[in-house]
């Protein structure tokens, strides 16, 4: 029979960095850790364990990492030390190295990690629980609660497309999924919770289905007939996944927000070949008429990334003119770093760092004139807004149906409530006033 006692009453501290997936999980783990008796620590308080879920996205995530490490050990010194996440399934010998590590735990162990506590021993001198997560085939759903309203619902996880510029296959394994059956459940508990507002998260969540003979599109349906007041929101779906049905379908929707969030990566058909994407410019050209024709006020999320090894100054200022040419709403900018085991490392032409900054400065700006004229053309319309806790001095702020950020004077009584409001203003912080 398994010994629990050993954790009634341990301090815990958990630091996540990354995706909202790895939230997610963490949000998992440490209900995990406190059903078995550990207790999170106060501010001040000494942590007899820190679990850090790390990212591995960029040379820059992984720095934070070793960052994150640095400052919980400074903090707590005498606290065993748990390291899991992408960076520690791609480089676990890595972080083996650092000052104050003493549990490094891959991918497809993260949740493990409370016997791994068990039969840890300070002075083994084995760090390392690690396997092979291209192997695994368990999917290990999770959901987590953010510090606003939202909950993120995890419904998928790994890929199978190895983009060239990319590790998240090596980090996270094949894609592979829970059932629709399963996922409702996931869903309806989050509700009972109290969830208002559900996101759909995952590493490529148009893959839903793959591992379960299902789809997305089946499982959307499913979530939109259940019985409760509830919003949905998908997150970041590949162009080639986001269908015309899927489309059509969020647009009669009982449940599922007009908000889109599609990565494009660029602008031009050479570098998405060099990237290994699964589309073409035109395809996703089509994707955003298609939205914008049938939800004009669909709110679209675009991933870019700018610098990649064969980007000629030529093919971004093509890049640039096509993202220009779309009705999308917010561009997400990533400069392009480089990363160990993948193919783009393959191709000669490097676009220097400095040069790299200045093409995501370009489109920062493209990006902020198409937030602006977003905005602009939400001036007087009316939705509902989801009010959060989260206040900036006196005021709180909200999200409307179509994800335009809200902001209003504060009141306890409107946390986590619907509200129909008409949009005035924007002020510095890109927040709607209401229209008095």
């Amino acid at each position: 029979m398994t010994d629990n006692s050993i954790f009634i009453n341990k301090k815990v501290v958990f630091h996540t960095l990354g995706c909202k997936l790895n939230f997610a999980e963490t949000s998992t783990i440490g209900k995990q850790m406190v059903n078995e008796g550990f207790v999170k620590a106060r501010n001040g308080e000494q942590a007899d364990v820190c679990v850090i879920n790390t990212c591995s996205v960029t040379n820059t995530a992984d720095r934070k990492c070793r960052q994150a490490i640095n400052h919980l050990h400074r903090h707590h010194p005498d606290a065993i030390m748990v390291v899991t996440g992408c960076y520690a399934q791609l480089k676990p010998e890595e972080i083996a190295e650092i000052e104050g590590v003493d549990l490094v735990i891959g991918a497809n162990e993260k949740f493990s990690i409370l016997d791994y506590l068990r039969d840890f021993k300070k002075d083994d001198g084995n760090k390392i629980r690690h396997s092979e997560i291209k192997k695994t085939k368990e999917f290990k759903p999770s959901c987590s609660r953010d510090n606003r309203t939202r909950y993120f619902l995890k419904i998928q996880d790994g890929c199978d497309y190895f983009c060239t510029y990319c590790t998240i296959p090596l980090a996270r394994g094949r894609s592979r999924n829970g059932s629709i059956e399963e996922t409702l459940k996931m869903a309806e508990q989050a509700i009972s919770d109290g969830a208002k507002e559900i996101v759909l998260t995952g590493v490529n969540i148009g893959d839903f289905g793959k591992s379960t003979g299902e789809s997305f599109y089946e499982l959307i349906k499913a979530l939109d007939e259940l019985p409760y007041n509830i919003r949905f929101r998908i997150s970041s779906i590949e162009p080639n996944l986001l269908t015309d049905e899927i489309i059509r379908f969020v647009a009669q929707s009982k449940h599922f927000m007009p908000h889109f969030h599609i990565p494009l990566q660029s602008g031009t058909n050479e570098v998405l070949q060099i990237m290994k994407r699964k589309y073409n410019r035109e395809l996703f050209a089509h994707k955003v008429e298609i939205i914008k024709s049938i939800l004009p006020d669909a709110f679209i999320g675009v991933d870019v990334i700018v610098g990649v090894r064969g980007e000629t100054p030529e093919l971004f200022e093509e890049s640039c003119k096509f993202i220009d040419s779309l009705a999308v709403s917010q561009l997400h900018v990533f400069t392009y770093s480089e990363r160990d085991d993948t193919k783009m490392l393959e191709i000669d032409q490097v676009t220097p760092m400095i040069e790299r900054k200045k093409r995501s400065d370009i489109l920062h700006l493209i990006s902020d004139k198409k937030t602006k004229a977003f905005y602009e053309s939400q001036k007087g319309k009316c939705y509902p807004v989801l009010w959060e806790s989260r206040h900036n001095s006196e005021n709180m702020v909200g999200f409307t149906s179509n994800y335009i950020q809200v902001e209003r004077q504060y009141d306890n009584k409107l946390v986590n409530t619907l509200e129909m409001v008409t949009l005035g203003e924007w002020n510095q912080e890109k927040s709607a006033l209401l229209k008095s």
